[in-house]
């Protein structure tokens, strides 16, 4: 077991608050932050800022004014040993004579799991992995769930009040919570690459989906679950940027032909039962590369999608009122027959954003990553 020192562990965080500054930019690829200490100086820092742009171990050597020859490398990621969009991470730190290269978690891309470390290793670079690898998880998540599950990390998000209700009785639900928990869902819709929502939704508020009210370079993909393909053309959201996807078990090709006229992208993935098949529309998306979903909507899709076992995260918001029995729920769900069979979950965060209380929570049958 590795000994790991004060100063490695001031290196490595250093490194995570770095590669967190891509969070909103990196999609399809991982957010990673490097540093380099020589002589027990930082000589260069840098992170992956997005896809096609430089890796965050070249950037962290660009940005050095002093040779790097002998120095360590902290990088939250193991550095990339094949080429894609840019040649590999382990060549340029070779080059540039590294001594030593510190990691925090394992590459989960099989192209490169393993085999960056072993590149170095075989360049008589000392490598050291396993640091704070845990932060370095919790930062990409999606992109983990994609490289092993094939799908996105689905983070579901609600505004509730205190009984769990999430609109009145006629879908009405403006406003549940305050600005600031609503500025929250902005800064979520940021770093995710899709929204997604179902066509009660849409057809109910026709939402924009889109960031606003945080600062971001680009907006999300719009996903609209529709099994019978009643999309507006008019939609407010097919004028925004970023895409819309509807994704349907309709097969009427006038209706298909209207909302593809429209701007939109019409996806058909029909089950046996004539709704759309939910776990086949999370692999699709994971094979655009998207890497994390966001889920505003209502007790519908949600309950289809925790049924369906793909509600890895839960952001509720509570406001501390009451509705009443005639408001909706959170899920629609199966009549259970006993409490034994009723859907737990681990409470991971809660704080308080303004008059709101946020609560994070994962199901406890879900999937670790």
């Amino acid at each position: 077991m590795t000994d790991w020192t004060r100063d490695d562990h001031r290196y490595m965080a250093h490194a995570l608050r770095l590669a967190e500054k891509g969070i909103a930019t990196t999609t399809p690829n991982p957010r990673v932050g490097c540093v380099l200490v020589k002589g027990g100086q930082l000589v260069g820092q840098g992170w992956h800022e997005r896809a096609g742009g430089e890796h965050a171990e070249v950037a962290a050597i660009a940005s050095s004014s002093v040779p790097v020859r002998g120095a360590t490398a902290y990088v939250t990621l193991e550095p990339c040993s094949h080429t894609g969009r840019t040649p590999p991470c382990t060549d340029a730190l070779k080059a540039a004579g590294i001594a030593e290269v510190v990691y925090a978690m394992q590459d989960p891309n099989p192209e490169v799991s393993g085999r960056g470390a072993a590149a170095l290793q075989a360049a008589d670079i000392r490598v050291r992995g396993g640091l704070m690898a845990d932060a370095a998880a919790t930062l990409n998540l999606g992109f983990i769930s994609r490289m092993t599950r094939g799908r996105p990390w689905v983070r579901v998000k609600i505004a509730a009040t205190l009984d769990g209700r999430t609109a009145l009785a006629d879908g009405d639900s403006r406003w549940i919570t305050g600005k600031p928990a609503r500025t929250d869902v902005h800064r979520l819709r940021a770093q995710s690459c899709a929204v997604m929502t179902g066509i009660g939704t849409v057809l109910a508020d026709d939402p924009l989906l889109t960031v606003r009210h945080v600062e971001t370079s680009r907006q999300p993909l719009r996903v609209v679950v529709d099994n019978h393909l009643a999309f507006p053309t008019s939609a407010a959201t097919l004028r925004e940027p970023g895409g819309v996807i509807v994704a349907t078990a309709s097969s009427d090709d006038d209706r298909l032909e209207a909302v593809q006229t429209a701007g939109a992208e019409v996806l058909q993935l029909n089950t046996a039962r004539g709704r759309v098949d939910l776990p086949k529309l999370m692999t699709s998306l994971g094979e655009r590369g998207l890497n994390e979903i966001l889920v505003e909507a209502g007790q519908s899709l949600n309950g289809a999608l925790l049924a369906n076992g793909l509600v890895d995260e839960l952001i509720v918001y509570l406001n501390a009122r009451v509705m009443g029995s005639s408001g909706r729920g959170m899920f629609a769900l199966p009549v259970l027959e006993t409490m034994e069979r009723a859907m737990g979950f681990v409470i991971t965060d809660t704080r308080m954003l303004g008059p709101d209380l946020r609560i994070t929570l994962r199901p406890r049958e879900a999937a670790r990553v």
